[in-house]
């Protein structure tokens, strides 16, 4: 019998070209479904599964290769005698190439409105058993899983009259990867689905975007992955121009975009960001007001930062953009004279992301021997549950500038320490080792600024100092989690300088 190859794949792109070349090098194609139809209508040779198998299609669909004389071809160990055997006496052949994609799971959930039984028709049973199956087997065959390994299994072919078993071993390693993903991809909709707490098990897979020139340093080599099979977030974005991305222009725009999802697209908002902390965010009446409040609010740490915005790119947005060094600007899109502008920086990366509220529910860090997730700090602020500690009563001014400040204050590096006049940041204390450096560091920065301003602290203050250097600096009110033993005296200190003290119930760390 001619050589066997087993086509079934649900994304159809190369799959003719691919099947054109094997009857060339003498295969015989097995195929079922919608993939048999497709090969026998550009006239090539077919042998559908269920003549092969001789047992029918069946449930609709849902049986089809899961079949002994399938999954036999496929997993015979053709250098022991015993298995050789078993293939004679049941007329089974073994098989040299399995060319499978899955049911599109995870682009199907992305639709608006699918139903759970649409989405559960999505999920692929006899596509992962047959490359988990031609995977584990790979040291008698080969196994593709993505139209991108075509071209690079027609050419190991072609120059070597056979592919390599170091060739197939990379594609087992590849296919093990594809089906964690698309089992991964089915378990994080059934826990959304629900709505259950991080479970017992986690898995994490990605498939590479590009390499990276290095990571945080030259010596630390790097690259960036996109999980899942639909591209989302960073990996959808479109780049307008620029150099490539670097490992910390995506730590820093991942910060970004944290920041200005916290502000509704309505409301012009801006951030400018170095080293993943912001040096100056601001909202305004239009996006280059919103951007010049922003930038001016630390204009010498703003120089090499990174800039978010939460409305399209406009013309006198741009000409601002264009003032000063930066490494890269996000925003949700871009007209066409804005982006004639800012090709005069064609260095500056200008990259647009539509949805720029849409981020990953947890996240998750490295340590030693496994690693740590959580809920990702994506907690709606609400006025309404705050607790006024003071007897001074918040205007409804303050209130706003509060709200302002607290939408801020939890992204940037604990200790933190923000202080906001007038819908912009005068101020910022980060990453400081005690509380009472960051509010000097803050206060220090916003100098004069800081009378009339609001003060708002990621935690609580555990002695009243901080309190009372705040209120000498001018500041009018103050929102914090609350929660120190010590909370007592703190209010104390308020009430006695006369300023308002606002309890969140709420800490913001972020390490």
């Amino acid at each position: 019998m001619s050589r066997l190859a087993l086509l079934s794949v649900s994304d159809k792109t190369g799959i003719v070209e691919l099947a054109q070349q094997l009857v060339e090098f003498g295969f015989e194609i097995i195929s079922s479904g919608g993939t048999a139809k497709t090969l026998q209508n550009a006239g090539i040779a077919v042998t559908k599964v269920s003549d092969y198998t001789g047992s029918p299609e069946i449930l609709g669909g849902r049986v089809k290769t899961l079949h002994p004389r399938i999954h036999g071809g496929i997993l015979a160990r053709q250098d022991l005698a015993e298995d050789r055997e078993d293939l004679e006496i049941n007329n089974i052949h073994p098989f040299e190439l399995v060319v499978v994609n899955l049911y599109p799971f995870e682009q199907t959930i992305a639709q608006p409105n699918i139903s759970v039984p649409e989405a559960i028709e999505k999920i692929d049973i006899g596509g992962p058993t047959l490359i988990r199956a031609a995977a584990k087997n790979f040291k008698y065959l080969t196994v593709l899983c993505s139209p991108s390994q075509y071209d690079r299994y027609l050419s190991e072919y072609k120059s070597n009259g056979e592919v390599s078993l170091e060739f197939r071993q990379q594609m087992a390693g590849d296919a093990f990867a594809h089906t964690n993903s698309y089992d991964r991809a089915i378990s994080a909709y059934f826990a959304k689905l629900n709505q259950s707490e991080l479970g017992e098990s986690y898995s994490i897979t990605g498939n590479k975007v590009q390499s990276l020139r290095y990571g945080e340093n030259p010596h630390q080599p790097a690259a960036w992955y996109q999980t899942g099979t639909v591209a989302s977030g960073w990996a959808a974005a479109n780049k307008l121009q620029g150099k490539e991305l670097s490992y910390n222009n995506l730590v820093d725009l991942e910060a970004a975009r944290r920041i200005i999802a916290e502000f509704d697209p309505s409301e012009p908002a801006a951030a400018v960001l170095k080293h993943t902390n912001p040096c100056g965010a601001a909202v305004g009446n239009s996006l280059a007001e919103a951007y010049e409040k922003a930038f001016n609010a630390d204009n010498v740490s703003a120089f090499g930062g990174i800039v978010a915005l939460n409305q399209p790119i406009d013309a006198a947005t741009a000409q601002a953009l264009t003032k000063t060094f930066l490494e890269c600007v996000v925003a949700p899109g871009c007209d066409e004279e804005a982006r004639n502008i800012l090709q005069a920086k064609s260095k500056l990366r200008i990259l647009l992301l539509s949805d720029l509220a849409a981020g990953e529910q947890e996240t998750i860090k490295a340590i030693a021997g496994g690693f740590l997730v959580q809920k990702s700090d994506d907690q709606t602020e609400n006025p309404d549950r705050w607790q006024i500690a003071t007897q001074k009563q918040p205007t409804s001014e303050q209130i706003a500038e509060m709200l302002f400040a607290q939408k801020l204050v939890k992204h940037v590096k604990s200790n933190a320490i923000l202080i906001s006049r007038d819908r912009t940041t005068i101020g910022i204390g980060a990453g400081q080792m005690n509380r009472v450096g960051s509010v000097k560091i803050a206060l220090e920065q916003a100098g004069d600024k800081a009378q009339g301003g609001v003060l708002a602290s990621d935690g609580f203050f555990p002695f009243d100092d901080s309190v009372r250097t705040a209120a000498a600096a001018g500041v009018s009110a103050i929102i914090q989690p609350g929660g120190s033993i010590r909370d007592k005296d703190s209010i104390a200190a308020a009430n006695e300088l006369g300023i308002v003290m606002v309890l969140s119930g709420t800490r913001h760390f972020l390490h």
